[in-house]
């Protein structure tokens, strides 16, 4: 065969036809490719012609049920339309409670923002769903109206379970969300809420469309519990972080002590607390390492007790010993924030006679108490000074015996020195 005619027979090889000269592999490959297109372009117009004919029988149905039942769509569409007028007041009433309490303190507030949040969209589709059985819907707007009310009802529903949670935090958390560096742990709580309720609310929609939702559900926990292992850290201190905001052991500018080192919140975050040590540094610590201390928070106190030791010689006499506690007392009390709780002798110490005197400063600033001691110190040691008692220090007497039991001085007896200067001025006077 010539060339010529060789390339034009070729050129006319159709679909199915394959040049001789051609390997059998490479012509059972192309049927293969060929075939395959072929399915595919007919399953994408097999699908676009069944949704083309549910959406031809769809609006023939719904002209006919209109047509047919024209009194009864009229009552159902009354019926819904009260229905809407109904929940539009609810939504208008939250809005109301928001309004009377904006900072959204109260349940009241929290209920009324949820409310607030109801959609437009969940409004129809309630009111559609209630009426349509009613009205003979035809089954495929039926099915049509019922799909539609799964999906606005699932948002919503997360919708008022996110304001719902939010609000409660919120509530919780008081006014410590400003006066605290907490909005950071607030945002991130909110996003995980919402992240979380979304997920849900798209997985109840896909199970009542008949998806098989368990494989999701799944490698949704698989996937949660790998990133709750790779940032355990984290998640701890967050979750020491929402500990604070609930149980609230301290808030910023509180002075606390744990361990050995007191000082005022300076900032509270997701992750660490910075302290303002009494001695000038900075002191970064772990949310979950702090909140496994024990904290002791000066800022709770109603009243300081201060506790003093006295001590008195033991050549004090017995009756002036008696009147010590009367004369703290006195003392004490001449201080309008300080309240006496007891005093008394409460040991015969080593060197002196024990007291202990125990008030309460009722302040919670402790400058003020510093002070007030301070005064009831200075008023004590007048007071003492004036009656003539002395304070202790510690002293030691040691006494010497012969060997036979007898005590000795210390030091021999020598003869003693007489004023030698006095005799010579006699002398010479005579």
């Amino acid at each position: 065969m010539p060339a010529r005619d060789q390339v034009s027979q070729q050129r006319r090889a159709g679909p199915d036809r394959f040049p001789r000269e051609w390997p059998a592999q490479i012509q059972n490959q192309s049927q293969g490719s060929l075939m395959t297109n072929i399915a595919t372009n007919a399953g994408v117009g097999d699908a676009a012609e069944e949704f083309g004919d549910s959406a031809t029988l769809l609006v023939t149905d719904t002209a006919s049920w209109i047509s047919t039942h024209w009194l009864q769509i009229a009552i159902a569409a009354g019926i819904g339309t009260l229905i809407a007028l109904f929940l539009l007041w609810v939504k208008a009433f939250g809005h109301k409670l928001v309004g009377d309490d904006p900072a959204n303190a109260q349940w009241r507030a929290i209920i009324g923002r949820a409310l607030s949040r109801t959609s437009f969209f969940f409004i129809v589709m309630v009111s559609a769903e209630l009426v349509s059985r009613y009205a003979d819907t035809p089954p495929t707007l039926a099915r049509t109206i019922q799909f539609l009310f799964i999906i606005a009802a699932a948002f919503q529903a997360a919708i008022w379970a996110r304001e719902f949670i939010l609000g409660f935090i919120a509530h919780r958390v008081g006014d410590d969300q400003s006066a605290s560096t907490l909005g950071s742990a607030i945002g991130l709580i909110r996003v995980l809420v919402s992240i979380a309720l979304f997920a849900i609310a798209l997985i109840v929609i896909l199970d009542n469309l008949g998806v098989n939702v368990t494989g999701l559900v799944a490698g949704l926990g698989i996937g949660g519990i790998a990133i709750g292992l790779a940032a355990q850290g984290i998640f701890k201190d967050l979750f020491a972080s929402l500990s604070i905001i609930f149980d609230k052991p301290f808030r910023r500018g509180d002075g606390i002590k744990f361990n050995d080192i007191s000082g005022s919140v300076e900032n509270i975050g997701l992750k660490t607390t910075r302290i303002r040590a009494l001695s000038g540094e900075q002191v970064v610590v772990s949310n979950a390492i702090l909140l496994d201390q024990e904290v002791h928070n000066f800022a709770q106190l109603h009243h300081r007790r201060i506790v003093m030791t006295l001590g008195v010689i033991y050549q004090t006499p017995p009756e002036v010993c008696a009147r010590i506690p009367d004369m703290l007392r006195e003392i004490v009390e001449s201080h309008e924030d300080a309240r006496l709780v007891r005093c008394g002798m409460t040991q015969f110490g080593a060197s002196s006679l024990d007291y202990e005197l125990q008030f309460d400063v009722h302040s919670t600033d402790y400058e003020k108490v510093f002070m007030t001691r301070h005064a009831i110190c200075i008023a004590i040691l007048t007071a003492f000074n004036a009656d003539g008692i002395e304070f202790a220090y510690p002293t030691q007497t040691s006494f010497t015996a012969a060997p036979d039991g007898k005590l000795v001085m210390p030091y021999p007896d020598v003869q003693a020195v007489t004023d030698v200067t006095n005799r010579v001025e006699q002398e010479q006077a005579t």
